[in-house]
């Protein structure tokens, strides 16, 4: 597992040389989101509000808010609905409510049309309002409100009374009968206060004149997730699952990139790293010919993505500098005569066209002939005249296995492995064809590139 920070720079990678895989799953996944809004009709969302008069406290309104939603209400709202081709269950699942400020309670229904998204919004305003007004209302036959009813007739017959004491005092105009009066009518006017103060404060008076607040309006508008959220989803899930798809295959990837670990992979040592340019990085492995591997060159997804952009090299001297001293760290370790077998991993075209130039470069010492082997199932020649092998890959792109196979492989033919050589890709300003190799004094000795026979596995 590659253990490689993640940072912006690495995602701007992945949708610089992606970018036409990244826009193609985008549209599959807007084309999902579509395919959704089809199959999940449109919703349309009303409120109708309810105001509730006098003094509430935050629990008793969210218990108003319960009343609203019950199975009672809905129950009722749907009977006077007459809706056939909906049930009171499934009404109760489109019916909410919630405590707005100002003691108002927002009653919504969602519906499939505008006008019954409306219907249903102010039939279960209506029923709600019922329904409180009768609970509120049947308060009356408790022991509180039969108390508070025998207490205002006990202060009806008190008013009386006072009204015939006040007339059965002293009619004269003195000052004792004067002071009755007087004392008399104020201690009326006391009950009388008293007796509205208390209907002030009942609640059955108090909290039950609750009032619809006028139709609901015609909603305009879809009810969130619209056709547009769907599509705009989908196209954004998809293009996070690739991009995240991508991060998760760059930290699962075990493919070797040091020359460290690529030489002890092989058990052997480094003998250099030589640039070979004008071919784009990535193209290291086959895809194939025919419909899979043309998908993939549209795709785009042929590239290696994680890989660093190849170097910019201007010198053409200065490679095969790099060839030469190659080709003299291997005279100096073989004994006469040099000759060697290149093994190149089936698929590595930056290497193969390394191990050429290589080969090229040697001339007849040593003497190097070129071989592809399966990085799956390696088989390398029997030795014949060939003083060992010699390895060319590319970095990034063998895992461990596939590097301890290749080994193995030699070792089973009888081939000592003497060195690897790893080819990096470079640009030039003014690169060569692919198929041109080094200037005519460059001898081109036995060289015979090819797929590798016989041996054992």
């Amino acid at each position: 597992m590659s253990e490689d920070t993640i940072r912006l720079v690495t995602i701007g990678r992945i949708f610089r040389r992606r970018w036409r895989f990244l826009t193609v799953l985008t549209v599959v996944g807007a084309l999902v989101g579509f395919g959704a809004s089809v199959v999940f009709p449109p919703r349309y969302t009303t409120s109708a509000s309810v105001l509730l008069p006098g003094q509430w406290e935050e629990r008793e309104l969210l218990t108003q808010v319960d009343i609203a939603t019950s199975s009672t209400v809905v129950d009722r709202a749907s009977a006077a609905l007459g809706w056939k081709d909906v049930s009171a269950a499934e009404l109760r699942d489109q019916v909410t409510a919630a405590a707005a400020d100002g003691n108002i309670i927002k009653i919504s229904g969602t519906a499939d049309t505008p006008r019954r998204a409306q219907q249903l919004s102010d039939q279960v305003a209506q029923q709600f309002v019922k329904f409180a007004s009768r609970i509120a209302g049947g308060t009356t036959d408790s022991a509180a409100a039969t108390e508070a009813e025998a207490l205002r007739r006990q202060v009806e017959e008190t008013n009386r009374r006072i009204t015939e004491l006040a007339g059965a005092a002293d009619p004269g105009q003195t000052v004792e009968g004067v002071q009755a009066r007087t004392e008399l009518e104020k201690l009326s006017t006391s009950l009388e206060e008293a007796m509205t103060k208390l209907d002030e404060a009942d609640p059955a008076t108090n909290k039950a004149g609750m009032v619809v607040m006028g139709a609901a309006a015609r909603p305009t508008g879809e009810a969130p997730p619209t056709r547009i959220q769907l599509v705009v989803a989908g196209a954004l899930l998809f293009l996070l699952f690739a991009v995240v798809g991508h991060l998760a295959a760059a930290r699962m990837n075990r493919r070797l990139r040091t020359e460290p670990e690529i030489a002890a992979a092989l058990g052997s040592t480094l003998l250099g790293t030589v640039d070979v340019p004008g071919e784009r990085r990535g193209a290291q492995r086959a895809d194939g010919d025919g419909r899979p591997g043309l998908v993939r060159r549209l795709l785009g997804v042929d590239t290696r993505w994680d890989l660093p952009a190849p170097r910019w090299s201007d010198d053409e001297a200065a490679r095969r500098i790099r060839y030469r001293r190659v080709c003299a760290r291997l005279r100096d370790q073989l004994p006469t005569p040099r000759r060697l077998l290149v093994v190149v991993p089936d698929g590595d075209e930056i290497a193969r066209r390394a191990a050429g130039q290589l080969a090229a470069e040697a001339g007849s010492d040593p003497q190097l002939r070129v071989v592809e082997v399966s990085a799956a199932r390696p088989i390398v020649p029997d030795r014949d005249t060939e003083s060992g092998a010699l390895v060319v890959l590319s970095a990034g792109c063998w895992t461990a296995e596939e590097l301890a196979g290749i080994a193995e492989a030699c070792a089973d033919g009888r081939h000592e492995v003497h060195g690897v050589v790893l080819a990096d890709p470079v640009r030039t300003r003014g690169t060569r064809p692919a198929g041109h190799h080094p200037p005519d004094d460059a001898t081109l000795a036995l060289a015979v590139p090819g797929k590798a026979t016989g041996g054992s596995a």
